[in-house]
């Protein structure tokens, strides 16, 4: 045997010695391997789970919102009358002033109907100052026939008395007297404040005519239609000769002078919002960034959606923002400082009892009953149950028991070594 080996040749020599480093290598790895499979699988034998140490530090809830780029004013303008129009004097994306007529309604009929109602009203006038100064005549006429009646009557009750007249004529004149007497009172008694009754009748009927034409005048002023304040004309639906019904769209008045984003809000962030909190809203189509404040939070819930609204305006006036554009912001406001609190997902929630399981520092989990504080959407606050600086369980609560021992995820391992 010696001797054939030695009659090998040294490539002979070099293939055997690189099956048998080969057969120990295989050997070795079998051996080895088996070792650590077995080792592992008594290892994943115990509950893995992630873990996290918990320290005291500010608590923050972080608050996300969206929603649509509104004008400052987007006033739609409709006639208050239908009629034809006449002329329109605007284009679809003009920038109009405040006061600016923009369309203008046939008016010939009602010039009409008010050069009648004024000449109805100067009559009733008339009719009016006729009937005071009639009244005036016959109220004097009157009045001196009432004195002149009642000297006659007096005196002739002196000659009764001393037997110059019969009792048949101071009769007589004691009728005439009644009479004046009673023409007097019913002119005096129609006064009052200074004029009869008839003739504040006819004040009344002229006063009637001046109201009416002063109302035709105004819906006559009604139909031309003007801008009611600076903006874009940002819709247009009107043609000269044809007739728009009272209450139709036929332009609308765009003001972007001011941009404001209105978004939504769940009741638990609409809690700490306050007027005045300056975010920065990022407008995608535009690819920008612009500061904007908080002016407005609603005091009441909405029936239909069940949120709140909000309302941001922007800082500046850029003409390219225009309004219908989605937009987003997103706010971090300290809900408390130095706060002990764990993420949510280490909170379980058991027949009304809310607990945590810590992991001790022999490897074996305690389950604690806590009490909760400030909740935010990650987070829950610990008022009571654990300390600073313990470690918490935050997978696979569902297999443990208190003393169960647990195998930490290799990450959190690492995230504590560091």
């Amino acid at each position: 045997m010696r001797h054939k080996f030695r009659e090998m040749n040294r490539r002979e020599r070099f293939i055997a010695g690189g099956c048998c480093l080969l057969l120990l290598m295989t050997a070795c790895y079998f051996y080895f391997g088996q070792d650590r499979t077995i080792k592992k699988k008594i290892r994943r034998d115990l509950p893995l789970v992630k873990v996290q140490t918990i320290v005291r530090q500010d608590m923050m809830r972080h608050i996300s919102l969206s929603g649509q780029t509104v004008a400052d004013a987007n006033i739609p303008l409709a006639p208050k009358y239908t009629g034809r129009i006449m002329a329109v004097h605007v284009q679809l994306g003009d920038e109009v002033k405040a006061g600016q007529v923009l369309l203008v309604q046939d008016t010939g009929d009602l010039d009409i109907s008010i050069d009648q109602n004024a000449a109805a009203a100067n009559a009733a006038r008339a009719d009016a100052r006729e009937a005071a100064a009639s009244y005036d005549a016959n109220y004097i006429k009157a009045q001196n026939a009432y004195v002149l009646e009642k000297g006659k009557y007096e005196r002739n009750q002196y000659l009764y008395s001393i037997g110059a007249i019969s009792q048949d004529t101071l009769d007589s004149v004691q009728q005439e007297y009644m009479a004046s007497k009673a023409a007097y009172e019913v002119l005096a008694n129609q006064a009052q404040d200074g004029d009869a009754a008839s003739v504040q009748s006819k004040q009344f009927t002229a006063e009637k005519q001046e109201y009416a034409t002063d109302a035709l005048i105004r819906q006559r002023g009604d139909m031309i239609l003007r801008a009611p304040r600076d903006g874009i004309i940002g819709y247009r639906n009107a043609e000269v000769g044809a007739i728009v019904t009272a209450g139709t769209k036929v332009l609308s008045l765009v003001d972007n002078s001011h941009i404001n984003v209105d978004c939504t809000l769940s009741e638990g962030d609409a809690a700490i919002l306050q007027s005045g909190m300056p975010v920065q809203v990022t407008i995608d189509a535009l690819g920008q960034d612009f500061d904007g404040q908080i002016v407005y939070v609603s005091p009441a819930m909405d029936d239909s959606s069940k949120t709140y609204q909000v309302r941001i305006e922007l800082s500046e006036n850029d003409q390219d923002i225009k309004a219908g554009l989605f937009a987003h912001t997103s706010i971090d406001i300290l809900q408390r400082r130095d706060a002990l609190f764990v993420p949510k997902e280490a909170v379980l929630s058991r027949n009304g009892r809310q607990t945590l399981f810590v992991l001790l520092t022999d490897g074996t989990v305690e389950e604690r009953e806590v009490k909760i504080g400030l909740i935010n959407d990650t987070s829950e606050e610990i008022l009571d149950g654990l300390q600073d600086g313990e470690t918490v369980v935050l997978t696979n609560q569902d297999k443990l028991k208190n003393g169960a021992r647990v195998e930490v995820a290799e990450e959190d391992m690492e995230a504590d070594g560091e």
